[in-house]
C-alpha cells in the first residue's frame, strides 16, 4: 500500500509539473510626489589637533561641549542631537622629508562629529551661524527631508500602481490580450530626493547664513504581474 501512494504522488508531481505555465504580463510602474521640506539634518564636526592625544582630545572636548550647547541653545531637543563619529588618529611626519628611518608620530589629530536635527527651518541659518562662531569647523552638508512622510509616500505608491496599471493596460490592448487578475505585486526601492545641498564658508558670517530649502520629490516603484487571456 505505501508503495501504491507513492506512486500516485509521483504521477501527481508529474502531472502538475506538466500543466503549462499560466500566461501573464509584468509591469513596473513608478510614483512621484513633490513636496516642500519641513526640516534639515545637518552634520558638524569639530577637529582639533595637538602634540599629545591628551592634549587634542581636551581641546576637543571644550570645543564640541561649547557646540553642544549652542545647538541646545537655539532651541534643538536633546533627541535631535546626536554624536555620529569620533576618533583618534596619530599625525606622521613626511617619510619624504627623511633619508631613512620609519614614520614618526609628531602629534594626534581628534574628530568629533555630530549630526542635528532642526525642524524650525526658518532659523537654519542662525543655527549655522551659531556653531561655527563657538567651535565648529567641519560641516559636512545639509539634508532636507520631512518629518513626517508617511502621507506622501503612500500617494506615490498609488501613483505607481496607477502607472503600472496603464502600461499594463496599454501593452494588452496592443497585443490584443485581456488582463486578468493580479498574480503578484512587489514595490522596489523608493526615494526622497533630490535632496538640495548647502554651500558655506567656515568663517562667521556679518549676517545668519543664507540657506534654502527648496522642493524634492518622494517616489515609489512597484513590480506587477497580471494574467492575461485571449487568442
Amino acid at each position: 500500500m505505501r508503495f501504491l501512494a507513492l506512486v500516485f504522488c509521483a504521477m501527481l508531481a508529474t502531472t502538475a509539473s506538466a500543466e503549462p505555465p499560466v500566461p501573464s504580463i509584468s509591469l513596473t510602474g513608478q510614483g512621484s510626489v513633490t513636496v516642500v521640506p519641513d526640516m534639515a539634518t545637518i552634520s558638524i564636526g569639530v577637529e582639533t589637533a595637538d602634540k599629545t592625544a591628551g592634549e587634542a582630545l581636551a581641546a576637543n572636548t571644550e570645543q564640541a561641549g561649547a557646540v553642544i550647547a549652542a545647538l541646545k541653545d537655539a532651541g534643538l531637543d536633546a533627541k535631535d542631537i546626536r554624536t555620529s563619529n569620533f576618533s583618534i588618529q596619530p599625525v606622521y611626519n613626511d617619510r619624504k622629508s627623511i633619508s631613512s628611518g620609519a614614520p614618526r608620530i609628531t602629534g594626534y589629530r581628534v574628530f568629533n562629529n555630530v549630526t542635528a536635527r532642526i525642524r524650525a527651518l526658518d532659523g537654519l541659518g542662525k543655527v549655522l551661524d551659531r556653531v561655527v562662531s563657538t567651535g565648529a569647523n567641519r560641516i559636512g552638508g545639509i539634508s532636507f527631508g520631512l518629518a513626517e512622510d508617511g502621507d506622501a509616500r503612500d500617494e506615490a505608491r498609488r501613483l505607481a500602481v496607477a502607472d503600472a496599471r496603464r502600461k499594463a493596460e496599454l501593452y494588452a490592448d496592443a497585443a490584443g490580450v485581456t488582463l486578468g487578475p493580479i498574480l503578484s505585486i512587489s514595490e522596489a526601492g523608493g526615494n526622497f530626493g533630490p535632496r538640495p545641498m548647502a554651500q558655506f564658508e567656515m568663517a562667521r558670517a556679518s549676517a545668519p547664513v543664507p540657506v534654502e530649502a527648496g522642493s524634492a520629490a518622494i517616489t515609489a516603484q512597484v513590480s506587477i504581474s497580471w494574467q492575461i487571456s485571449g487568442p
